[in-house]
Order: C-alpha cells, then sequence, then structure tokens
C-alpha cells in the first residue's frame, strides 16, 4: 500500500486496515510457529502499511481532523500494547549490629 493510496482513505477505512493488518501479522506469527512460512520478508510488508496508515492517522489527528469514533479512544496502551509490569526488587534484610562487650 503506497502512501498516496493511504491518504486517499477516510478515518474508518483506515482503522479498519489497520484491524485487518495486525489481524495478518497475528496470523503470520501463528503460521511461524506450527508450520514453515513461504515468505518471510511479508512480516516487513505489513508492519510497514501498518506504520504507514498509523503515521497518516496521527498526522489528520494533528492537524486537527476529525478522529473517528473508534480512534478516539484508542492509544498505544489500548491498542493492545500494555505496558510491562514493573519488576519486583528482592529486599534483604540484615541483622542489626550489636556492640561488643568491652573487657
Amino acid at each position: 500500500m503506497k502512501a498516496l493510496d493511504v491518504r486517499k482513505l477516510t478515518g474508518e477505512e483506515i482503522d479498519i486496515e489497520v484491524d485487518r493488518l495486525q489481524r495478518k501479522i497475528y496470523d503470520l506469527r501463528c503460521q511461524v510457529a506450527t508450520e514453515k512460512i513461504e515468505d518471510p520478508s511479508q512480516f516487513r510488508k505489513v508492519r510497514a502499511d501498518v506504520a504507514r496508515l498509523l503515521t497518516e492517522r496521527s498526522a489528520r489527528i494533528r492537524a486537527g481532523g476529525t478522529v473517528p469514533k473508534a480512534a478516539a479512544g484508542k492509544t498505544k496502551a489500548a491498542a493492545g500494547a500494555k505496558k510491562a509490569p514493573a519488576a519486583k526488587t528482592k529486599t534483604t534484610t540484615t541483622k542489626p549490629k550489636t556492640k561488643k562487650a568491652t573487657v
């Protein structure tokens, strides 16, 4: 998908296309895990298309364009990219120091 093609799409069509391509990435990952994939370069091509679509959507938002209802509440976290929980640090306790008796 070329950038010119992306600019012609409406906001709703961009959201639909992003969802479709993200599903395709998921399907490709499943194919890799279960069977041999014919064209591994598909990953790069599909990810580039998703990036192109998301860039156009954010450019429209920054330009003050209308945001479709489907994308209005979506952020990266809401779209599925979850932050990893903070790693728990292991705390160690030290024994209290006792004074040595002086003789």
